[in-house]
């Protein structure tokens, strides 16, 4: 029984620092590039819904969600293998560039209905990830749910600000 126990926790929490590496390099790359296009000042002030948090918040909330990715990233991949691990990887590789893109195309092109539509690719992606490391991590799922929080939330906001 206890050496049955030692494998679920060493699967659960594995040991591969390279994997953690560029697990959060990707992560962090995203956030920066995302960083780039977003200025919350002038046009989106003025288009704005009242339930919008204080911009203070996004930062934090984005900070707090990009470290509970790249931590899911590291499980999810960590405890996986073959065709899987190749899915879960792609699977994120998408999420991060619906990620980037939203902020490109809300922010810097001011196209909120396009933005909308992206939202909702990284939305279903953000689903897809919990589903699939689910089956390697459930850590990782559970990390990955406040970040499906958030971007629901954010895709209310996108939605009135498009067609509202």
């Amino acid at each position: 029984m206890k050496k049955r126990k030692l494998k679920t926790r060493r699967k659960m929490f594995p040991k591969n620092p390279k994997i953690l590496i560029y697990s959060v390099l990707a992560v962090i790359a995203a956030s920066l590039i995302g960083t780039r296009f977003t200025d919350t000042s002038g046009w989106y002030e003025s288009i704005k819904p009242a339930i919008t948090p204080p911009n203070f918040v996004f930062g934090i909330v984005w900070t707090i969600l990009f470290a509970l990715i790249a931590i899911a990233m590291y499980f999810s991949i960590s405890n996986s293998q073959g065709k899987a691990r190749k899915k879960i990887i792609t699977l994120f590789a998408l999420n991060l560039i619906f990620n980037v893109l939203w902020s490109f195309l809300f922010f810097s092109r001011h196209q909120p209905a396009l933005a909308f539509i992206d939202l909702i690719l990284l939305w279903l992606s953000i689903v897809a990830l919990i589903r699939i490391s689910w089956k390697v991590s459930k850590l990782a799922s559970w990390l990955l749910l406040p970040y499906a929080v958030w971007v629901t939330f954010a895709g209310l906001l996108n939605y009135l600000i498009a067609f509202y």
